[in-house]
């Protein structure tokens, strides 16, 4: 259950130890409410208790994993019918939330929230040298990506250079439904996010043979998802061909995707799945429990 009434500040609890996340196995540090910001603790005054609210009604979304009515909502979280119905209308408002009927959902747009912050952090740092390590020896290009919307945002990677080469900068954003590190990490969301995902997603014709089909493109989906890898032929640019996997934490969470990169001139889609695909899901195995660390 949620947090309770009136417990907001937990001001009659006086110093609060460090506690362990079970999601990450790390240990927060201490806060001591009874000093003020400038002696390391926080004070009761720097809490913003419908900050944290909020934060619970997103969490709240997170492990039921289903869509929510506001009493739901209210007594999932803690909060009053009134509380929740703001918080609710706020996240609507700025996008985070949708409103259908009685019922409330989250939209794709939450993924921002972790993925710009986890685009910056070690984890990237931590994949780095396997992604290098795996392109000296397939001898192409390997990148990794997050999702952002309907867009994907690459966060790392490393450039083999040859005559002909697939090179993807740190940053550079691509339209996801024709990008193999796009389908992955879309197909990854959970299966309530998809009747938004396949209704609302820019299938944009990118070259001739970019899927733009709704039906179809959601049969793509399903098949990503049962296989756990995809392949993306031309669909991007003429002459390119992709394969990419999920990455994924030691605890199962999605941090995003690792792909491999070549021309068609060099490579086939039958060699690609053959030759690279056990390669790159072994690399993601390995960064998955180097993550562990």
């Amino acid at each position: 259950m949620g947090r309770k009434p009136g417990t907001d500040n937990q001001a009659e609890g006086g110093a609060m130890g460090p506690k362990s996340d079970q999601r990450t196995g790390l240990m927060t540090a201490s806060s001591d409410w009874t000093q003020d910001s400038e002696g390391g603790g926080l004070n009761p005054r720097d809490y913003v208790s419908s900050l944290a609210r909020g934060l619970e009604v997103l969490r709240a979304f997170n492990r039921t994993r289903r869509k929510m009515t506001l009493s739901e909502v209210a007594a999932e979280t803690g909060n009053t019918r009134a509380g929740a119905r703001r918080i609710l209308l706020t996240l609507v408002h700025e996008g985070y939330a949708v409103a259908d009927g009685k019922l409330f959902d989250l939209t794709p747009q939450v993924l921002e929230l972790g993925y710009s912050v986890l685009s910056s952090k070690g984890a990237w740092d931590i994949a780095r040298p396997f992604l290098d390590h795996l392109s000296e020896e397939i001898r192409e290009s390997v990148s990794a990506a997050v999702l952002d919307k309907f867009e994907v945002v690459y966060v790392s990677g490393t450039q083999y250079h040859r005559v002909i080469t697939v090179g993807i900068t740190v940053g550079a954003r691509f339209a996801a439904h024709a990008t193999a590190t796009g389908r992955v990490l879309l197909a990854a969301q959970p299966a309530e996010m998809w009747p938004g995902i396949i209704q609302n997603i820019p299938l944009v014709a990118l070259t001739d043979r970019t899927v733009t089909d709704r039906t179809e493109f959601r049969k793509i989906l399903e098949t990503v998802r049962d296989t756990g890898w995809s392949i993306v032929d031309q669909e991007l640019e003429k002459g390119l061909l992709s394969i990419a996997v999920p990455l994924r934490n030691s605890f199962g969470g999605l941090v995003g995707a690792i792909n491999v990169g070549a021309p068609t001139l060099r490579m086939s889609a039958e060699t690609m799945i053959e030759t690279v695909l056990p390669k790159l899901q072994q690399t993601a195995a390995t960064i998955s429990q180097a993550l562990k660390h």
